[in-house]
């Protein structure tokens, strides 16, 4: 069979690189996993070769970051462009799945910071930007000790019920990571990363996924595949990031957050049932099959 060339950038320094993959699988995962945005595939065949070859990264789109403002003010914003220099969205045009059970994640908040960074969803391009409550930026009363970001092409529908989870709504949001690996991320930086575990919170009665993963740049990724993994090789993490996430809102006075599915992280087929099921309300939010409210979908 003939083989699509693809041509994918690195996970840092935007530098290319090529691998082969047979014609139909990419169009099936375009269409699957990439149901809008697939413009940056090149579908020229290389008839010489007769035997597909794989690699992790199927896909990635070659992007820069533009930084718009000052750091540390409401006008500061963290825009992601393609080599055009043509604005891009972080959300909406970075796949998910990279194949073999790797993912796309987006650093929003590098570890050992406070500053509260997120993808502004109802802004245009979907820049990355610091919270703010009352007209005032938002700060966690501590560092978050993890990479914090999000998996793009998913969202918590607000109107999907979970029945697992004590029938709690979405939160409206891109699914959120933390990702368990030493090496500090950049805002804006996109890491290749395998789910390990997941964890349900609660916020407010919103349900607030929290994808345990690692880059597969640490040095101990080949050791974690799975939450158990997690335990023996990072031990007390699971339990930190849950209490982190519970208690992180009670200094400003607010009630601590719950955890559903017996308040314990579950396992990584259970994350990845989650990552799928993201993504397709994800796909119906941009197909225009679940009302967007006033999210951006640009």
């Amino acid at each position: 069979m003939a083989t699509a060339r693809v041509l994918a950038a690195a996970a840092t320094g935007g530098r290319l690189h090529e691998c082969n993959a047979t014609a139909s699988f990419l169009l099936r995962q375009s269409s699957s996993i990439l149901p809008i945005k697939h413009k940056a595939i090149d579908l020229s065949f290389n008839r010489k070769s007769k035997r597909p070859f794989t690699c992790k990264s199927l896909y990635k789109p070659e992007v820069q970051i533009k930084q718009e403002g000052q750091p540390e003010t409401l006008d500061y914003r963290v825009f992601f462009v393609d080599n055009s220099g043509k604005k891009v969205s972080p959300w909406h045009d970075i796949p998910l799945q990279l194949g073999d059970g790797v993912f796309n994640f987006i650093v929003e908040i590098p570890k050992e910071t406070s500053a509260k960074m997120e993808v502004a969803t109802d802004e245009l391009y979907t820049p990355i930007k610091q919270d703010t409550k009352k007209g005032k930026l938002r700060y966690y009363p501590y560092n978050i000790n993890w990479n914090y970001g999000l998996l793009p092409q998913t969202w918590e529908d607000p109107t999907l019920a979970n029945s697992e989870v004590e029938g709690a709504l979405g939160d409206n949001d891109p699914v959120d990571v933390v990702e368990i690996g030493e090496r500090q991320g950049r805002i804006g930086q996109i890491l290749k990363v395998k789910p390990l575990g997941a964890l349900a919170m609660i916020d407010e009665g919103e349900l607030d996924w929290k994808i345990v993963a690692i880059s597969l740049d640490d040095p101990r990724a080949s050791l974690v595949n799975d939450v158990e993994d997690v335990e023996k090789h990072f031990p007390g993490t699971l339990t930190a990031i849950r209490d982190w996430f519970r208690d992180y809102k009670v200094p400003d006075g607010k009630p601590a957050n719950k955890f559903g599915l017996g308040n314990k992280a579950a396992n990584k087929d259970y994350a990845l049932k989650v990552i799928t099921e993201t993504n397709e309300s994800w796909s119906k939010l941009v197909k225009r099959s679940t009302p967007a409210g006033e999210l951006s979908l640009v």
